[in-house]
């Protein structure tokens, strides 16, 4: 039984298909059924079930399939670990980054990083914590930026935390208040976030609880497509005081949510009880340098 023969396995069942799975592994569909057959053969069981175009996983597969993933993450984790010894000349991050305040927050510490360590390949993905959290358990990533997890299954390292601010159209008629209460923006329309974004959800459940379903006209992770949209009189949004003051023009009102304490709690995320590379720990001694936190956070 052979790595490359176990990744073939796993990619075919993650695309749900061998031609897919010859793409993202850069092999022909020929090989990758061969490959998939040489394992079905060396193990003595069937492991997919092939109905014309469609794949199923017999249940020999299924447990196949758990245990491949498992060898192929510590396989994964002995790379890194060997890539340590030539401290940090050479090794790879993958490395998560949110979409939302990337700008503001990231771009600098992640210029530092480079001309710090420039023989560390940084291989990025960005998105919602939602997104962030499934890759990290899946093991596509190492470290991922994140709204604080509630999940056991994972680590993290607080980053920042900032209140959220609402930025308002200068013809809004609560533009002039000094701070507002959630429930006062009970009749206006707003810019929401992406599905994968967890804030979105923090944001829908403050709202039912002050007693209202907010009128939605818009998604986007795009902070600054999102201050467009409100300065062209589109609707409201909430976003994080750090990433909001920025984006402040003509047209544009910012007023300090005053009630709830609504927070964007950033930490950066890892799978608990996983080896993490000294490229991944170099990351976060960078960060306790920079955090808006202080260099005195402690990993929780």
């Amino acid at each position: 039984m052979e790595f490359r023969q176990l990744r073939s396995f796993v990619e075919v069942v993650r695309q749900g298909g061998f031609t897919q799975a010859g793409k993202t592994l850069h092999a022909t569909q020929s090989t990758i059924s061969k490959q998939v057959a040489q394992l079905e053969q060396r193990l003595g069981v069937q492991l997919l079930e092939r109905s014309g175009p469609h794949l199923r996983l017999t249940d020999a597969g299924a447990v196949v399939l758990r245990h491949a993933e498992d060898m192929l993450r510590q396989r994964q984790d002995l790379h890194s670990e060997l890539d340590d010894l030539s401290q940090l000349r050479r090794g790879e991050l993958r490395l998560g980054l949110p979409l939302l305040g990337g700008e503001v927050l990231f771009a600098e510490l992640f210029a530092q990083y480079r001309r710090r360590y420039p023989n560390i390949v940084v291989r990025l993905f960005e998105g919602g914590s939602k997104l962030m959290e499934e890759a990290l358990l899946q093991g596509e990533l190492e470290l991922g930026g994140s709204l604080t997890p509630n999940d056991p299954a994972l680590d993290y390292q607080p980053f920042c935390n900032e209140p959220l601010d609402i930025l308002v159209p200068e013809d809004h008629p609560l533009a002039g208040e000094e701070s507002l209460a959630l429930a006062q923006l009970a009749d206006s329309p707003f810019l929401l976030y992406q599905q994968s974004f967890t804030l979105n959800d923090r944001l829908l459940q403050a709202c039912r609880q002050v007693g209202f379903t907010p009128r939605e006209v818009g998604r986007s992770g795009q902070a600054d497509f999102l201050a467009a949209l409100v300065a062209a009189g589109q609707g409201v949004v909430l976003l994080p005081r750090i990433v909001a003051r920025p984006l402040q023009r003509p047209g544009l009102h910012l007023v300090p949510l005053r009630d709830p304490d609504l927070r964007w709690d950033i930490a950066f995320v890892w799978r608990r009880g996983a080896y993490l590379s000294r490229a991944a720990q170099a990351w976060l001694e960078l960060l306790r340098e920079y955090s808006p936190l202080g260099r005195d956070e402690e990993v929780l």
